[in-house]
């Protein structure tokens, strides 16, 4: 318990410094703000092309399915707005509109953006949410937003990405590159193709250690989902039976002792390991003593293992208990709490 704590409070801290730091190191050019994923047009958006001085060539609307703006009065044939930003579309529109008017002033806004693609935080976070996302946002800002990692984290963070919800839907593949030092090593985030979409992996360790690709910008429509470790569960005479994850080779006696260890009334010689496998249950019998003596090895639990410790004058289990896992993220999406970052 203590441990972790302080791995919670070093998570949030570690997080909170890097995402004061992080803007800094990653300065851009004025042009590269403008080209910002939320100053360019999605789905969605409500847009308004000006023509200064008429009011006969004016338009107000949405994308079309395909991304363009169709129904511009008298224009000879649609302009492809997804993904541009305001001023690219406005000079767009001037020079089809410069066919019919003289030197046209055009000016286009993107008044509505509340109805782009909400991103989602799910799996071993404290808060689970919708994100609305208006501005620049990293991941681990998102994290701590979410209240921080539960205990049942596996280490491993998902970014899934679809196509057609944003406008950096692509990533780059895993490759090397060269860091300040200049020694070529591989990077930590790990990219992979699903049809259109993009799926990125990424380890919390690296996160935690500063690793700039390892706190990706979050996009509208992003997916993000922190796995959790498949539980064990320990039961019987132990002083806190309980549910535990199986993470970092979890042994049979760190198990015990995460659940309180052995209660008064435990048989230290009479542990069994019920392990499903496949449709059947294996069952291993072990005694403690000889594991502490280093008579046996300290077995290395798998997820859904449950550990019963025998007990005096209780008889001994011989099927698997059936248990009910406490998992507390199960709330489907749609009802989950709508955060709007801006």
């Amino acid at each position: 318990m203590k441990y972790r704590k302080l791995f919670q409070f070093a998570f949030i801290f570690v997080c909170m410094v890097f995402s004061r730091t992080l803007p800094a190191a990653q300065t851009s050019t004025a042009s590269d703000n403008a080209r910002a994923e939320e100053n360019l047009v999605h789905y969605g958006d409500l847009i308004d092309v000006d023509i200064i001085g008429s009011f006969d060539y004016d338009w107000r609307g949405r994308l079309t399915p395909e991304g363009f703006i169709d129904g511009l009065n008298f224009n000879e044939g649609p302009i492809f707005g997804l993904c541009k930003t305001e001023e690219e579309i406005a000079l767009a529109v001037a020079q089809s509109y410069g066919k019919l008017l003289r030197d046209p002033k055009v000016v286009v806004r993107i008044l509505d953006r509340s109805n782009r693609a909400t991103s989602l935080l799910e799996g071993a976070v404290k808060k689970p949410q919708r994100f609305q996302i208006k501005r620049k946002v990293f991941l681990n800002e998102l994290l701590i937003v979410g209240g921080g990692l539960t205990e049942t984290a596996n280490g491993e963070i998902r970014i899934f990405r679809p196509q057609s919800s944003s406008c950096g839907a692509t990533a780059a593949a895993a490759e090397t590159f060269r860091s300040e030092d200049g020694e070529k090593r591989e990077r930590f985030v790990k990219t992979s193709r699903i049809g259109d979409s993009t799926s990125i992996s990424i380890k919390i360790p690296d996160l935690l250690s500063g690793d700039k690709e390892s706190n990706p910008q979050i996009l509208s429509g992003d997916i993000i989902t922190v796995l959790e470790a498949e539980p064990v569960y320990v039961i019987g005479g132990v002083n806190n039976p309980r549910q535990i994850a199986a993470r970092s080779k979890l042994t049979l006696t760190r198990a015990i002792d995460s659940a309180g260890g052995l209660a008064k009334n435990a048989t230290e010689e009479s542990v069994t390991v019920f392990r499903r496998k496949g449709g059947e249950t294996k069952v291993l019998e072990i005694d403690l003593n000889k594991v502490k003596a280093g008579q046996e090895e300290d077995l290395v639990l798998q997820g859904f293992d449950v550990i019963d410790v025998g007990e005096k004058g209780r008889a001994k289990k011989k099927n698997a208990p059936i248990i009910q896992s406490n998992n507390a993220n199960e709330t489907q999406s749609k009802v989950l709490p709508l955060r709007i970052i801006d």
